[in-house]
């Protein structure tokens, strides 16, 4: 028998006051990862006015992630009400590809999970696909059945999306260089042990990747190299740094020694704010601000 944990936020942001006869003029983003879940909403107004962070007990996180989350979900204010006028969930699945457009079938779904991975998906795992429609592909990714078949128990028969977080982190990406004046823009978003990498090329999105590195040295070898493939020289690259990494990190320090044009990025474009939120560093929540920026 599973024992049910309390879990409290490590960061909240909230309203004075709930409105649960609001939401069906408020579109609900939840972030779901192995070891957390964040979550924010978006008022009638498009402003974000709430967000939350829950990080897992390490021993939850080899639970499935249905195991963990009825802690969090069972009697919240926000997160169990409803109905939303929609509801956007990322998932930090591990393995996910990108399909031009042109070539992408969504039958062959499961195939390309198959090929990416070089094994066939889990019994307890399905794909699923988002569409990209103004970059032109679709990204591809496995998420768990018991989670879906969780959220859909707790918003049924609600407009309910799934992406996968470099989906968001994408979407984010391109709001963000809409501040920049450089034409080769490289988004490194940290989290865990893992960095996302992100390329956009006089407005393109060029490359978007994922890997999990041990050390800085690690961390910095695969950059070098990605820029190298790219043909592109370290001194020509504006680096915009999001996530878990701050200036006192040593993944930050060794980055620095290579990579001159670094910095720590900004709120993308599109981002309104219905509260507090001035305490909270601009590039530290990054694939929720770009979740909430795929609403309707």
């Amino acid at each position: 028998m599973l024992t049910t944990a309390t879990v409290s936020p490590i960061v909240a942001i909230r309203q004075n006051s709930f409105d649960a006869a609001q939401t069906e003029q408020s579109v609900l983003c939840v972030e779901v990862g192995k070891d957390h879940l964040r979550f924010a909403y978006l008022d009638s107004q498009k402003r974000l006015a709430w967000l939350e962070d829950f990080s897992f007990p390490s021993l939850l996180t080899e639970r499935s992630l249905a195991d963990n989350l009825p802690a969090i979900f069972q009697d919240h204010p926000v997160l169990s009400a409803g109905p939303w006028q929609q509801v956007l969930i990322t998932v930090n699945s591990p393995a996910f590809t990108l399909i031009p457009a042109s070539l992408f079938r969504k039958e062959y779904a499961t195939s390309y999970m198959t090929l990416m991975r070089g094994s066939a998906l889990p019994p307890h795992e399905y794909a699923h696909f988002f569409e990209h429609v103004p970059d032109g592909f679709t990204s591809v990714f496995n998420v768990e059945h018991r989670l879906a078949n969780y959220l859909a128990g707790v918003y049924p028969l609600q407009n309910t999306t799934f992406v996968h977080q470099t989906s968001a982190l994408i979407t984010a990406s391109a709001a963000v260089e809409k501040r920049l004046v450089s034409t080769q823009n490289l988004l490194l978003y940290f989290e865990d042990e893992f960095v996302t990498t992100i390329l956009r090329s006089n407005h393109a999105l060029r490359y978007c990747n994922r890997f999990g590195f041990k050390n800085p040295q690690d961390l910095t070898y695969y950059i070098l190299y990605v820029l190298e493939e790219l043909r592109l020289e370290p001194y020509s690259v504006n680096i915009l740094l999001y996530g878990e990494i701050t200036p006192f990190a040593d993944s930050y320090r060794h980055l620095s020694e290579f990579l001159p044009h670094m910095m720590f990025g900004q709120t993308p474009t599109g981002i309104h704010f219905n509260g507090d939120f001035d305490d909270l560093p601009e590039h530290r929540y990054l694939s929720l601000y770009g979740l909430t920026l795929l609403s309707e």
